[in-house]
């Protein structure tokens, strides 16, 4: 009697466990820790342009436990073309970013500010690249931020796709002023010329490669003719950063099959099937086609 009681209650035990199925994977905690240390520091200020969310959670480990919704920075003086969804860290840090970089840069390029920011893409659950099956991308965490242009206060649009490799004298050096500036705030940047898949923005992110403080920066931040009555000390006032491979992802997992499925409100970024053709002066130009470059995940 004793060893049929034992046996159904194995059976019952095991049909159980079937029943609840797979444990729903854990995002890493040390991305909740991080989350929560910066809302508690008041890294960030809740405002009409700053809003503290509900916790997004999934698909698979994809998510934030406490999202902002941002419309604008600074204040509200610099605004988004778009609602990004991002967490406490990289608010904090594109807040610190615009003042110490982005303004001074087009102060002296344009004598004029920037006023809105161009976003082609926050919070999102996808693989890297925005690619399926790869490993997942920053952007499943709102830890990545992809910047297409500037709007400047007469109106004038400075674009990524245009004038990184096509604009004036003044935009294409505003934009490289930009990125070198970016690579003091971001642990990564990746901007047009990194690779294939980045031609049409910058990408930046906070992400953790391994090495503590270890950064990427792609590619090589070049230096720019002085602004208009500015001395070369000060256009060069930018500190280089660490060079590394080019990467957006963050290693802990891929997607599952539901994030391609409906995806974020903003969407998924569209990658080119190829680069843009460089132009003449393009110092990649000559270079192996970027796209065998680019490590396979």
């Amino acid at each position: 009697m004793f060893g049929r009681l034992s046996l159904f209650l194995l059976f019952l035990a095991a049909t159980l466990a079937g029943c609840s199925g797979p444990l729903k994977p854990q995002r890493p905690a040390w991305r909740t820790q991080a989350e929560n240390a910066c809302v508690a520091q008041r890294r960030v200020q809740a405002s009409e342009w700053i809003a503290l969310a509900n916790e997004v959670d999934g698909p698979g480990i994809c998510g934030l436990t406490k999202p902002f919704k941002v419309t604008a920075l600074q204040s509200g003086s610099v605004s988004f073309n778009s609602t990004a969804t991002l967490d406490c860290s990289m608010v904090a840090e594109l807040d610190a970013w615009v003042a110490d970089t982005v303004q001074p840069a087009a102060q002296a390029r344009f004598g004029q500010r920037v006023m809105r920011i161009d976003s082609m893409g926050s919070y999102a659950c996808r693989g890297m690249n925005n690619q399926r099956g790869a490993q997942l991308s920053e952007h499943s965490f709102g830890n990545a931020l992809d910047i297409g242009g500037f709007v400047l206060e007469d109106g004038r649009q400075i674009t990524l796709v245009r004038d990184w490799w096509r604009g004036d004298e003044q935009a294409r050096a505003f934009l490289m002023d930009v990125h070198r500036g970016s690579c003091g705030h971001f642990s990564t940047v990746l901007s047009p010329g990194s690779n294939a898949f980045h031609y049409n923005h910058i990408h930046v992110d906070l992400a953790q490669h391994g090495r503590a403080g270890r950064s990427i920066c792609k590619p090589a931040p070049q230096e720019t003719s002085p602004p208009p009555d500015q001395s070369p000390l000060v256009a060069m006032q930018n500190a280089k950063p660490m060079m590394g491979e080019e990467t957006d992802n963050d290693t802990t997992g891929k997607p599952p099959a539901a994030a391609y499925e409906g995806g974020d409100s903003l969407g998924p970024i569209n990658a080119p099937d190829a680069p843009l053709p460089p132009r003449r002066d393009d110092p990649t130009a000559g270079e192996a086609d970027l796209t065998s470059s680019i490590r396979r995940r």
